[in-house]
């Protein structure tokens, strides 16, 4: 396989995404990191640019990877990129069902389209995007969660009080 599709919608791109991308980058000749436009299941804190400035500063190491802002269904991006698998990160079992769904869906409207899932590192088995969002919200510190440039973004959006 040459080119991976990883989807998501990195609201913020965490350290654990981070750690997937970068595990997929090793495996892959081309790696295209899709940040989604429309996003279903939760509307966003971080605005489309936003949250591809984030993974495109947070990738920019890696020569293999390109971010893109998906808007329409995967499978048709992923034609469109000419990707053999679409990459999903699984932290739980939770992750796995909805993914498992997903999967099948995709399978069912491009039967070539193959997915494959990296188990998060233990590491990062706990970090979601949310959990982040949480943190940052309540003036917690979530510098070690998040690459550099999304650190301060929080910083400015929830000033924490020095005391």
């Amino acid at each position: 396989m040459n080119t991976a599709l990883c989807p998501g919608t990195y609201d913020p791109i965490t350290v654990g995404h981070l750690d997937i991308i970068t595990r997929c980058a090793r495996s892959f000749e081309r790696v295209v990191v899709a940040v989604v436009k429309d996003a279903y299941r939760k509307l966003p804190l971080f605005s489309d640019e936003e949250r591809v400035y984030f993974v495109e500063e947070s990738t920019q190491d890696l020569p293999n990877v390109e971010v893109v802002l998906l808007e329409g269904l995967v499978v048709e991006l992923a034609r469109k990129v000419g990707a053999d698998a679409v990459v999903k990160g699984l932290r739980a079992i939770t992750d796995f069902e909805y993914e498992f769904q997903m999967a099948q869906l995709n399978k069912k409207l491009d039967p070539r389209l193959e997915t494959v899932f990296l188990m998060a590192s233990p590491a990062y088995s706990y970090l979601s995007s949310s959990g982040v969002r949480e943190i940052a919200a309540f003036g917690g510190c979530v510098d070690d969660l998040v690459p550099a440039a999304v650190a301060r973004r929080f910083a400015e959006l929830y000033p924490r009080v020095k005391g």
